[in-house]
């Protein structure tokens, strides 16, 4: 990787586009990949190199914001020229030889690689993360677990696909894509996983638009598997999102029975109604929740039930650097009080002998394993038998930070 980046020469259009990205991510609040996604539409001429530039280096300086902006004695908010300081230190770290271009004027190169060795002594500057988020993950997690998820949500993401069964195999999908020069592997314990080899753009591909796959981590396509759905069946989503795992509860049932996915959003589900025509899936009815009148006309109907609930997102900060930057505590504690809720009145949808899954994105176990048991041990909860769980951890799987549980109703 580094002989790469000591052959590179900085273009000062790129570099441009990435201090203007940090600046609407770190001063506006605006979210990392819709300001890439932006950035990326900047200039047609830029080749896909320049693209991969403008976002790997964006994302790079957004997950070591903490770190870079010690070494770079920066403090938010920053200004341009602060940015163009942590740029500097990317740079140099990176073993990029900076050009004489005046935001570069007096970098101090052998003091950044001192305050480097100096700071990757220290969990919460080594791995960039607040102070309240190190603290909570030692207090859940134990100090060495924690030091290596947090190690592990730290490294870049692999590109998981979904193979969709309603339109292909594995196999067949696979070679498709190796006609494209687009190489990938299966994955032991993922029956519908295909993984790249090497990162791509596979959303420009045919295989892509006409439905063949979807782009889902590895953890999160265990979700649908636990559930447990036979073709026929009634299942609701009740977090369904813009509808990852709807889709592929779908093409395990076959495009056959009913799936309700549900959610407050009105946005996401018009996303997952465009999704679902790629996909070929057509037994999917979409319920906003505006009231609680959707969720009462569903109590004990349904055979299988889905609450993927809202959480931290301490599972994924791979894929999401910026999320740890905008967690706060007071976010934390409402959260688990909102999953406290759903997992009470979305139980209520499953009949009896049906099955239910809660699952989250999270590694701390007060989101995951802590709100089962409350459940359990609560009125509604006492209809429910533990069937089991799963805790997915970065560091041992190599894929997302997931929990899912199973119960089942008497």
């Amino acid at each position: 990787m580094l002989s790469y980046f000591n052959k590179m020469r900085l273009h000062r259009n790129l570099c441009f586009a990435v201090i203007d990205g940090l600046t609407d991510i770190f001063n506006e609040g605006q979210y990392a990949d819709k300001v890439i996604q932006q950035l990326l539409k900047r200039d047609k001429r830029w080749g896909s190199r320049d693209r991969a530039f403008v976002a790997e280096t964006t994302y790079d300086i957004v997950r070591w914001k903490r770190l870079y902006a010690e070494i770079a004695e920066v403090k938010e908010p920053f200004n341009r020229d602060n940015l163009w300081r942590m740029f500097a230190v990317w740079a140099t770290l990176k073993g990029i030889r900076l050009p004489d271009w005046k935001y570069f004027e007096n970098t101090p190169t052998r003091k950044i690689k001192g305050r480097f060795d100096e700071l990757s002594k220290i969990r919460k500057f080594r791995e960039s993360i607040p102070d309240w988020i190190d603290a909570i993950g030692i207090e859940e997690l134990g100090e060495k677990k924690w030091t290596l998820e947090i190690a592990a949500q730290n490294q870049q993401a692999d590109v998981i696909l979904r193979v969709n069964t309603l339109k292909t195999t594995k196999e067949n999908l696979q070679n498709i894509l190796f006609d494209q020069n687009i190489e990938t592997e299966f994955i032991k314990g993922y029956p519908s996983a295909l993984k790249l080899k090497e990162r791509s753009n596979v959303f420009v591909t045919d295989a892509f638009k006409n439905g063949m796959f979807e782009v889902q981590d590895a953890s999160s396509q265990l979700v649908a598997d636990i559930l447990d759905v036979k073709p026929g069946m009634k299942v609701v989503d009740t977090c369904a999102g813009a509808g990852g795992k709807t889709l592929h509860i779908a093409s395990l049932m076959e495009n056959k029975g009913q799936i309700v996915a549900m959610d407050i959003y009105e946005s996401k589900l018009k996303k997952l109604k465009v999704r679902a025509r790629r996909n070929g899936v057509h037994n999917i009815d979409l319920k906003v929740i505006d009231s609680t009148k959707p969720i009462k006309k569903l109590y004990n109907k349904a055979d299988r039930v889905l609450i993927d609930a809202p959480c931290s997102g301490l599972g994924v900060l791979r894929r999401n650097p910026d999320a740890k930057w905008k967690l706060e505590p007071e976010f934390l504690d409402q959260i688990r009080g909102v999953q406290k809720d759903i997992f009470q009145q979305y139980s209520k949808m499953v009949k009896s002998g049906g099955k239910l899954v809660y699952a989250t994105c999270s590694v701390l176990p007060s989101e995951n394993e802590n709100q089962v048991k409350t459940f359990l041990t609560s009125e509604s909860g006492k209809e429910f038998n533990f069937v089991k769980d799963r805790k997915v951890l970065a560091h041992e799987s190599g894929y997302d930070g997931f929990y899912m549980a199973l119960l089942e109703k008497k």
